[in-house]
């Protein structure tokens, strides 16, 4: 199990780096939860979605500072948003179930309606818009993955999963290894155009391949990583390594292409980008803080804990151990694991503490003492930079291309950072 990432402490070097995000803006006046935004790639402009049912398009004026160009009010609360630069088409999901397409006026000051589909009968979660197919994927609330047709606004299929479908992501790209050898994460879904497979996450902890196609989705495999909901996933377009970011304070990295069920953990976030240019995984969550992860050095899995009565070093029972208590004469201890081998230990024989960052450990956590004796005269170089966002952050959104990020946090504020210095 991973560590959960804490907030920056001035005892703490890992925060203290030359090369850090910038803010640039903050953008405030949402009465109620933010929902999400979304970079407009060309522009100096962002698009947010809130609970108090508007979709505002800030453009960024002359003073410097950004401000509503549009404040478009919707029948019930805007859950999602997905815009594309090639079309304008910019799709809203609402808290009704309804997903609305707009287009965007060239300057921006306008949003036209185009089509709005039924497709959910309870809260959209996150929706995407496949642009060489021409379709507009969602889930849902109500336990559905649905796909519709934008040319003619006919739904083309549904694939009904075991719990809430909590979000959705895409990318393009050859996934054709993965209807061989897959594995797989909760809360998001993933659509690859080219082969027209798609990952739905759901609630519970587990996703779900779907082959799409023009009759509807079919069933590829169910897979199970997670112990919590997943928030966000991401993908490696090289190396066809697929980033999982969980409630459970754990991102797993699946190697989907090595096909040899390998995964890897990093300690603590679940909202997630890749940068593919630069092989960094950005990462952001509830304690403030940002991390760019650097993933072209290998990685190490981290190990299956043990499960034992005794402690796997000295012996000695732990506390449920009742008939070894009595054997022994003496009262249970606790157990721990130590993060390097995974054994099943006790306080006395885990005294040493050590960061492993090649497992996604970048700050000291627990391991045995046979293991801290081999691994303390080593060196391990962090594989990581922490940076303090200064607000609690739900989701974010990067544009590569112009370098800046925006974080959405549980302060109804949205802040946009350039991160020149670490793409």
């Amino acid at each position: 199990m991973a560590a959960e990432i804490k907030p920056a402490t001035q005892t703490n070097d890992r925060f203290c780096t030359t090369k850090k995000p910038v803010l640039l803006s903050k953008l405030e006046g949402c009465s109620d939860e933010i929902n999400a935004a979304a970079l407009i790639p060309g522009e100096d402009g962002v698009i947010s979605v809130s609970d108090d049912k508007t979709v505002r398009v800030w453009l960024k004026r002359d003073s410097g500072q950004y401000w509503p160009s549009i404040c478009q009010c919707m029948p019930s609360g805007a859950t999602s948003v997905y815009y594309t630069v090639e079309t304008r088409q910019l799709f809203i999901g609402q808290e009704n179930g309804t997903v609305s397409e707009f287009s965007l006026a060239s300057d921006f000051n306008r949003m036209m309606p185009v089509r709005e589909y039924l497709a959910h009968q309870a809260r959209v979660t996150d929706i995407i818009f496949a642009i060489t197919c021409e379709w507009i994927l969602s889930v849902g609330r109500d336990k559905v993955f649905s796909y519709n047709c934008t040319q003619t606004g006919r739904n083309i299929g549904v694939f009904n999963a075991e719990s809430w479908c909590t979000s959705l992501l895409s990318h393009i790209g050859n996934l054709n290894r993965l209807a061989v050898k897959v594995w797989a994460l909760n809360s998001l879904g993933r659509f690859d155009a080219q082969s027209k497979h798609a990952f739905v996450g759901d609630y519970s902890g587990q996703i779900t391949m779907l082959k799409l196609d023009n009759n509807g989705p079919s069933v590829i495999t169910t897979l199970k990583g997670h112990s919590g909901s997943i928030r966000s996933l991401t993908w490696d377009v090289a190396r066809q390594m697929l980033f999982s970011g969980s409630f459970d304070h754990n991102i797993i990295v699946w190697d989907i292409g090595g096909q040899q069920g390998n995964a890897y953990e990093l300690g603590g976030h679940h909202t997630l980008h890749y940068s593919d240019s630069t092989k960094q995984l950005i990462s952001a969550g509830e304690d403030a803080v940002i991390v760019f992860w650097d993933m072209i050095h290998p990685r190490q899995e981290t190990p299956v804990w043990g499960e034992s009565d005794l402690c796997q070093l000295c012996n000695k029972p732990f506390f449920w151990n009742i008939r070894a208590m009595m054997d022994q004469r003496q009262l249970g201890i606790r157990q721990h694991h130590c993060r390097y081998c995974g054994k099943a230990i006790c306080e006395k024989c885990s005294q040493g503490r050590l960061s492993i960052p090649s497992m996604g450990f970048e700050f000291a956590v627990r391991v045995c003492d046979p293991c801290h004796n081999a691994l303390k005269d080593k060196e391990r170089p962090s594989l990581a930079t922490f940076h303090d966002a200064k607000h609690c952050i739900l989701s974010m959104d990067v544009d590569e291309t112009s370098k800046k990020l925006v974080t959405v946090g549980q302060d109804r504020v949205i802040k946009i950072w350039d991160i020149s210095a670490l793409l």
